[in-house]
């Protein structure tokens, strides 16, 4: 938790693996959606600077992009959840999902679930790959990539998408101890099995969506950078008018895939209640910017629900609003 600037709880415990290696600050862990915003991010840094604009088109970097009702996309809308690719009906592949050219021609190819702009709904596995491929190729790098050295970097998160064999040796085991853990929302359900998850093709392949690896201390950093306006350790990547963008309600109605009434941001959910902004993740994990001006990270290999980190979180409101 960051607080003003400043690191006032950063607690790692437990176990990251069955053998019992011991849980230490340089574990990673895969936080599923929790990535979302981070990827989201990789794009507006281009928006920032000149290279795309947000109510440009999509088709003007992604052509084959532009058919079956898609033509009229914005990057705007990409950003939004509202492009209708959810493929939630009609999901991919898992080795579909592993293979970025397989998912991104499946998305050309694929009509929208509705007018894009018209509707929304969380893009559960198609975000990183719709966002990703904008920013391929407009920028040349894939989105781990270019998460790396333009975003990560830069600000210190250890967080990434696509990992290497020495970054896979720090990654903790995901686990379901109970066996009951469902997962309705993981289409294919494969991305919420243990055993694919901990394996090494999907930790090195880049499903952007599903699959960052990072430190909830890195989720802090992340959206304490975001809560002072794009700046965080003296180093700004993003304006304050652009951060703005990124949090303000875009649309607000029923998400047709969550369920409920959602306010979607460029890529981060917006809680009109409480106030703040973020993104949870499938198994319990969180990355949050409080209203009352706190950022918190939390990430677990324990598949669950939110109901842990929601406790903390509530904790953790108390107390800053005390002063």
């Amino acid at each position: 938790m960051i607080v003003e600037g400043r690191v006032v709880v950063d607690l790692a415990g437990g176990t990251a693996d069955d053998s019992g290696s011991l849980w230490g600050p340089g574990t990673i862990v895969n936080a599923y959606s929790v990535v979302k915003p981070l990827v989201a991010t990789c794009l507006l840094l281009l928006v920032e600077r000149g290279h795309v604009g947000l109510d440009d088109r999509v088709t003007r970097w992604w052509p084959a992009l532009g058919s079956a009702g898609k033509e009229d996309l914005t990057v705007r809308q990409l950003l939004a959840h509202e492009a209708g690719l959810t493929l939630f009906d009609d999901p991919p592949t898992l080795a579909t999902l592993l293979d970025w050219d397989a998912t991104v021609a499946l998305l050309e190819a694929s009509p929208p679930e509705w007018p894009p702009g018209t509707a929304h709904a969380e893009h559960v596995v198609t975000y990183g790959h719709l966002v990703g491929e904008v920013v391929r190729r407009v920028d040349g790098r894939s989105l781990g990539g270019f998460l790396r050295d333009e975003l990560a970097g830069p600000w210190g998160l250890d967080y990434h998408v696509g990992l290497s064999r020495g970054l896979q040796r720090r990654a903790a085991d995901m686990v379901d101890p109970e066996g009951t853990f469902v997962a309705p929302l993981a289409r294919p359900k494969e991305i919420a099995d243990p055993d694919i998850v901990n394996g090494a093709a999907w930790r090195a392949a880049e499903i952007p969506a599903v699959n960052g690896h990072g430190t909830a201390l890195a989720l802090a950093r992340f959206y304490a950078a975001l809560g002072a306006g794009g700046t965080l350790d003296g180093v700004r990547l993003l304006s304050s008018g652009l951060v703005e963008e990124l949090t303000t309600p875009q649309l607000v109605a029923g998400d047709r895939v969550l369920g409920r009434d959602v306010a979607w941001g460029l890529g981060v959910q917006i809680d009109l209640d409480e106030g703040g902004f973020g993104m949870g993740g499938l198994g319990g994990n969180l990355g949050w910017w409080g209203e009352e001006e706190y950022a918190i990270g939390y990430a677990t290999r324990r598949l669950g629900d939110h109901e842990r980190v929601a406790a903390i979180d509530d904790v953790v409101r108390e107390i800053v609003s005390r002063g």
